[in-house]
C-alpha cells in the first residue's frame, strides 16, 4: 500500500460541542487521536533505522524533505510484536511540546479504522488499573456502537519520554 491517504480539513466548530477522532486499531484494541493533530496517513514503506534508539523508535522517514521519526506504538505500550502487512500504516501526527513547539512524528498502527465525531461530554475518564498505557496519556473512553475506544493525548504520550530522547539524539 504505497498510496498516500490526505485527510479533509474539519468544518466542525468549536460551539458544536464535537471533538473528530481518528480511529485506529493495534493489537486488537480500539484508539483514537484528535483529528486536528493528524498531518496525513501514509502505508507502511519501512523506515530508516537509527542507531543507539530504544526499540519502539524504528527509526526515520523523509516526508517532503522533513525527517520524521517513526515510533512503533505497539512496542511504545509493551504489547505483543506483529508484522507489519498491507493494512499497516504510519499515522504522521503533530505533536506539541510544553513550549508549544510542533513537532512531525509517525505512529506506526496496525490499521486505520475511521473519523467519529465524539461530544466532549462523551467522554469518560480513564480508570487508573496499571494498563500498559499511562492514564495521563488518555483523553478520555468512548462507547460507539457499544465499542470502548481509548481517546489518546498524543501530546503527553510523546512528551512524556519520547521527544527528549529524540532531542538527546539530534533526531529533529
Amino acid at each position: 500500500m504505497s498510496a498516500q491517504v490526505q485527510l479533509a480539513e474539519t468544518t466542525l466548530q468549536p460551539e458544536d460541542g464535537l471533538d473528530q477522532y481518528l480511529t485506529f486499531i493495534l493489537a486488537g484494541e480500539d484508539y483514537g487521536v484528535d483529528i486536528l493533530k493528524v498531518q496525513e496517513i501514509k502505508g507502511w514503506e519501512g523506515v530508516t533505522p537509527m542507531p543507539n534508539m530504544p526499540e519502539f523508535i524504528l527509526g526515520i522517514i523523509n516526508l517532503r524533505g522533513t525527517v520524521v521519526p517513526v515510533i512503533d506504538l505497539r512496542k511504545h505500550f509493551q504489547m505483543e510484536s506483529a508484522s507489519f502487512d498491507q493494512t499497516t500504516v504510519v499515522i504522521v501526527v503533530k505533536v506539541s511540546d510544553e513550549k508549544h513547539v510542533e513537532r512531525t512524528m509517525g505512529i506506526v498502527v496496525d490499521a486505520v479504522s475511521e473519523v467519529h465525531n465524539i461530544a466532549k461530554n462523551d467522554l469518560k475518564p480513564a480508570p487508573d488499573f496499571g494498563g500498559v498505557v499511562d492514564t495521563e496519556a488518555i483523553k478520555g473512553l468512548a462507547t460507539i456502537n457499544e465499542q470502548m475506544i481509548i481517546m489518546l493525548d498524543i501530546d503527553h504520550l510523546m512528551n512524556s519520554s519520547v521527544l527528549q530522547l529524540l532531542d538527546r539524539n539530534n533526531i529533529q
